[in-house]
């Protein structure tokens, strides 16, 4: 009886869970760093070049990439997906203006046909004093061409003594110089508007017709000091399209990166290929590169292999392209 006059016991809910609480602040912050990111990223060119500051951002722009993992991972404990969706925005961005540049050239490139060029570049560093140790290296790699930068008289003299049995064929002003087994013809120094040579240009005389080759060293690019370097690669692109070949080849130490806007009067009319076993190429510092001033550029050809290599003690790594005629 008692237990019928007992009280009802009160039933009480469980206490929802407590959601984790957002990192407003952190939140923001990783939003407009990211945003700001991609803006740069994907802007770059309509940055001002002021102090140089251009120049510094553009050489560094793939590197831009090392920040993304890092402001995804304060996004998420940030708690906010906000701040997640920012973070992937400068993803997106890098992913589509470097991604297809750095796909292995070896998942799509041709069969090497009948004829081919192999054209090897370098500025061998005229302190290091090892050109003659670079002409060797390369012209062991079987390269037809070999095209040197940044030579002094002693260094040219020891590269001649080097090359001159195998490549009868050369011609070189000022610090550029090429070597090649096929004839050279119509060759002529360039001056690009600085009134002093560090390029040059000529025709290639191969079993399937005239290639033009064309070999610079333009002149040093550093923050406020690139007016020069502007020049000459400007200049450099107006030779294109007056260009009476079919087949195009610009190669040298352009001091350019790939992403400097500079370069893009080269670029938008020639292509370079990707390296065949992916990544971006990078030649310099030749110890530890962080960035790619050496190119090789073509028109009318197919890029079978693209690699660099170390040649010599210089501070570039060489680089070794091979072409279908």
């Amino acid at each position: 009886m008692s237990a019928l006059l007992e009280a009802p016991r009160e039933t009480r809910e469980p206490s929802p869970r407590r959601r984790p609480r957002t990192r407003t602040g952190l939140a923001v912050f990783v939003c407009v760093l990211a945003l700001a990111l991609a803006a740069g990223t994907a802007l770059h060119t309509l940055a001002p070049e002021l102090f140089g500051f251009s120049l510094v951002v553009e050489s560094a722009l793939p590197w831009f990439g090392l920040a993304i993992p890092v402001l995804l991972v304060m996004a998420f404990v940030s708690r906010a997906k906000g701040a997640v969706i920012a973070a992937l925005v400068p993803a997106l961005v890098w992913s589509v203006m470097f991604v297809p540049a750095i796909v292995p050239l070896s998942w799509s490139a041709p069969a090497a046909s009948a004829d081919t060029l192999t054209v090897a570049s370098q500025n061998v560093e005229a302190d290091s004093g090892t050109a003659a140790d670079s002409a060797t290296a390369l012209a062991a790699s079987g390269a037809q061409v070999i095209a040197l930068q940044e030579m002094d008289s002693d260094a040219r003299d020891q590269v001649e003594a080097v090359l001159s049995d195998k490549y009868p064929y050369s011609y070189g002003i000022g610090t550029v110089g090429v070597w090649s087994t096929y004839p050279i013809l119509n060759a002529q120094a360039l001056d690009l508007g600085l009134g002093w040579q560090r390029a040059i240009a000529a025709d290639l005389q191969t079993p399937t017709g005239l290639v033009s080759i064309y070999v610079i060293h333009a002149a040093s690019a550093r923050p406020g000091e690139h007016g020069d370097r502007d020049t000459m690669l400007a200049n450099l692109a107006d030779y294109i399209p007056r260009d009476e070949n079919d087949r195009i080849l610009m190669v040298g130490d352009f001091n350019a990166g790939s992403s400097d806007r500079n370069i893009a009067g080269l670029t938008e009319q020639l292509s370079e290929a990707n390296q065949s076993a992916g990544g971006f190429g990078f030649t310099w510092p030749a110890a530890m590169p962080v960035t790619r001033p050496d190119h090789v550029l073509q028109r009318g050809m197919e890029v079978t292999s693209n690699t660099t290599m170390r040649a010599g003690s210089s501070d570039h790594l060489a680089v070794l392209t091979t072409l279908n005629l």
